[in-house]
């Protein structure tokens, strides 16, 4: 399996922009599909995008569609979530997993490699 580390959260005003990028170890990165999942304060973990493991498909979330872009960079063990015109709504700890069971791309339960985390809080 993998090991997953986020970096690029922070603070960051309403409508302005963040990066994310998730770096994995092991060889068997361009195997699975990954994806990003966010947690608020008090409510349960949500899907926020997914990318097919050739970075052919991209799936997301109706809250940050047309805002968050999802990609993928099989040569550099990398996957990176573009979020633009954040709102304060965006504001959550956002996860990067590796779909390492059999499922739905869009639900939590097939991802079994979760990074640590990384905060972004967007205010108004």
């Amino acid at each position: 399996q993998v090991q997953l580390v986020e970096s690029g959260g922070g603070l960051v005003q309403a409508g302005g922009s963040l990066r994310l990028s998730c770096a994995a170890s092991g060889r068997t990165f361009s195997s699975y599909h990954m994806g990003w999942f966010r947690q608020a304060p008090g409510k349960a973990r949500e899907f926020v995008a997914a990318i097919s493991w050739s970075g052919g498909n991209t799936y997301y979330a109706d809250s940050v569609k047309g805002r968050f872009t999802i990609s993928r960079d099989n040569a550099k063990n990398t996957v990176t979530l573009q979020m633009n015109n954040l709102k304060p709504e965006d504001t959550a700890v956002y996860y990067c997993a590796a779909m390492v069971h059999s499922g739905v791309i869009t639900t939590a339960a097939p991802y079994g490699c979760w990074g640590q985390g990384t905060q972004v809080t967007v205010s108004s």
